[in-house]
């Protein structure tokens, strides 16, 4: 949770929730074992990941898979306003990275053996919520129609209003592959999976 962007892996962690420190923890868990027995491991950071078999995340799941069903009944797909003057209604940035993509990274990482550490796994673009929801809107054939809705007062003062990974650890290890667009995804997510 830190303040500088965009996020990078040698940034001092400050966890906020209880996943978050189990994240760390797993991360200093890895970074000992290597110290203490050259053991290679490999940590990783997702970002905002969606696509298939988002159901067992319940509130955690993904916009797209959480809007989808308003959007394909002809409803409107609700994002949450601003409370930040820097940003648009919509406007929040988020680095959107489509499962298949990390599935692609993890399956390079397996292949390559002597790669360790730790490594953001996210597309290096953030994009805003109105483009998701644009994104889904195409893939339905609809016109976008989005409704902005008050963000809930308990998040407002931790809300993170734009993250994006910086992936040159990643690339410096060798990875080079391209990453599918958001709107290639979400296309995806929805003509193939919901």
């Amino acid at each position: 949770d830190s303040p500088t962007l965009p996020k990078n892996e040698a940034m001092a962690p400050n966890p906020r929730s209880p996943y978050a420190l189990q994240k760390l923890v797993g991360e200093e868990y890895a970074r000992l074992f290597y110290r203490l027995y050259e053991l290679e491991t490999v940590s990783l950071r997702f970002f905002n990941v969606f696509g298939p078999n988002e159901y067992h995340k319940g509130r955690q799941k993904s916009v797209v898979a959480t809007a989808y069903p308003a959007a394909a009944q002809g409803q409107p797909v609700r994002l949450f306003k601003s409370h930040d003057r820097q940003y648009p209604d919509g406007g929040q940035l988020r680095d959107f990275i489509w499962v298949g993509d990390c599935v692609a990274v993890m399956l390079w990482l397996l292949a390559h053996e002597g790669v360790s550490g730790l490594f953001n796994v996210g597309t290096g673009q953030a994009r805003s919520f109105d483009d998701l929801a644009k994104a889904l809107f195409s893939a339905l054939n609809r016109e976008p129609e989005i409704e902005y809705i008050d963000m809930p007062e308990a998040i407002r003062e931790r809300y993170q209003y734009f993250t994006e990974a910086r992936m040159a650890r990643l690339h410096a290890a060798g990875f080079a592959q391209p990453f599918t667009s958001l709107e290639a995804g979400v296309t995806s997510y929805v003509h193939d999976y919901l």
